[in-house]
C-alpha cells in the first residue's frame, strides 16, 4: 500500500472522532443554553394586553353597546369608584390626620381599582384581569396593617411596624402566586370579607352604641347583597340570561364601593377608640347627619390638647 494509501486510510478512520465529538459539544452547548432562562417572545407579552385573553368572561353580552368595549356596564359601573373615593378621602381626613395619614392610601388604591376594574372590563384581558385583583389585594394589605387590632396580633409580633412588615411579606407572596391560578384569585380576594366580618364581631360583642350597631348590620347588609350579586352572575348566568338582565356584576361594583364606605369607617371608628381615644371619635354621615342614608365619616370631638398628659 502507498504512503498516500495510508494517509486517506488513516483520515477515514478519524472522521468519526470527529463527528462524535462535534455532536457531544452541540448537545452540551444546548443544555447549557436550555438552563439559562429565556424572556418570553414579543408576541406572547403583547398577548396579555390582547382583547378577550382572560380566562374570565362575565355575563354580560360582550360587545353588545359597543365594538370597542366587552362589557359595556361592566366598565361604566367602575365608575362609582372615582365617585365615591374623593368624598372619603374628604370626610376622613380629620382622622387620618390625628391616627395616621397612611389612611388615605385606602381610598387612594381604591381609585386604582376602579380604574383597573374599568380596564378590566373594556378589555377582557388578562393583564386588565390581574391589574383588578391585585389592586384589590393591596388595598386588603393596607386595611389590615392600618386597622388589625393589636391584641389580635401574633404571639411573635410586638407592634404594629413589626405587624405591617409581616403583612407586607405576605402581601408580596401571594401578589407572585396569583398568576400561578388566576381563575381562582376573585375566590381568595372574597375570603377575605369572611374574616373581616369575623373580626368585626368580635370587636362589636360587648359593644351597645345604636349607632355603631346600626352602621355594623349596614356595612354587612351592603356586603351580603354585594357577594349575592357577584355570585349569582358567575353561576347563574344561564338564568339571567333568560330575563335578559345581565347586570349583576355591575351592580356589584356599586354596593361593594358603599359597602366598603360602611365597612372601613366602621373599622376606623373602633380603631380611633382603641388607638386615639383622647380624640373622641364619632359617627356622623354625609351629606346630611339626619338623612336615612349617606356616607359614614368619623369626627373627632376631641383634640391632642385633650389627651391625658403623664
Amino acid at each position: 500500500m502507498s504512503q498516500c494509501e495510508t494517509r486517506v486510510t488513516g483520515s477515514g478512520t478519524f472522521l468519526p472522532y470527529l463527528n462524535l465529538t462535534h455532536t457531544v459539544e452541540r448537545a452540551a452547548v444546548d443544555a447549557f443554553l436550555r438552563g439559562i432562562p429565556s424572556f418570553p417572545s414579543f408576541d406572547k407579552m403583547a398577548g396579555v394586553f390582547s382583547y378577550e385573553s382572560s380566562e374570565v368572561d362575565w355575563c354580560e353580552d360582550n360587545y353588545k353597546h359597543s365594538e370597542n368595549v366587552v362589557e359595556y356596564f361592566n366598565t361604566m359601573s367602575s365608575f362609582i369608584f372615582f365617585v365615591i373615593s374623593p368624598i372619603m378621602l374628604y370626610l376622613l381626613h380629620p382622622y387620618a390626620k390625628e391616627r395616621n395619614l397612611a389612611v388615605h392610601l385606602v381610598w387612594i388604591m381604591m381609585v386604582f381599582v376602579g380604574l383597573f376594574s374599568m380596564y378590566f372590563h373594556m378589555t377582557l384581558s388578562f393583564m386588565g384581569q390581574m391589574l383588578d385583583e391585585l389592586s384589590i389585594l393591596w388595598v386588603l394589605a393596607i386595611g389590615y396593617s392600618l386597622w388589625f387590632p393589636r391584641r389580635h396580633f401574633p404571639s411573635f409580633v410586638k407592634d404594629r411596624r413589626t405587624f405591617s412588615r409581616l403583612v407586607l411579606i405576605i402581601t408580596v407572596i401571594s401578589t407572585v402566586s396569583s398568576f400561578v391560578k388566576p381563575t381562582a384569585n376573585a375566590y381568595a380576594l372574597n375570603c377575605f370579607a369572611i374574616h373581616i366580618l369575623y373580626s368585626l364581631f368580635m370587636e362589636l360583642k360587648s359593644c351597645t352604641d345604636e349607632r355603631v350597631l346600626r352602621l355594623a348590620w349596614a356595612s354587612t347588609g351592603l356586603w351580603v347583597l354585594a357577594i349575592s350579586c357577584w355570585i349569582s352572575d358567575r353561576f347563574g348566568c344561564s338564568f339571567w340570561q333568560k330575563l335578559d338582565f345581565c347586570y349583576l356584576h355591575g351592580i356589584w361594583h356599586i354596593l361593594i364601593v358603599v359597602a366598603t364606605a360602611y365597612g372601613s369607617t366602621l373599622i376606623a371608628y373602633l380603631d380611633a377608640s382603641l388607638e386615639i381615644p383622647y380624640s373622641l371619635p364619632d359617627l356622623q354621615y354625609w351629606p346630611r347627619n339626619n338623612w336615612a342614608i349617606g356616607l359614614p365619616y368619623i369626627v373627632l370631638k376631641g383634640t391632642t390638647k385633650t389627651r391625658k398628659r403623664c
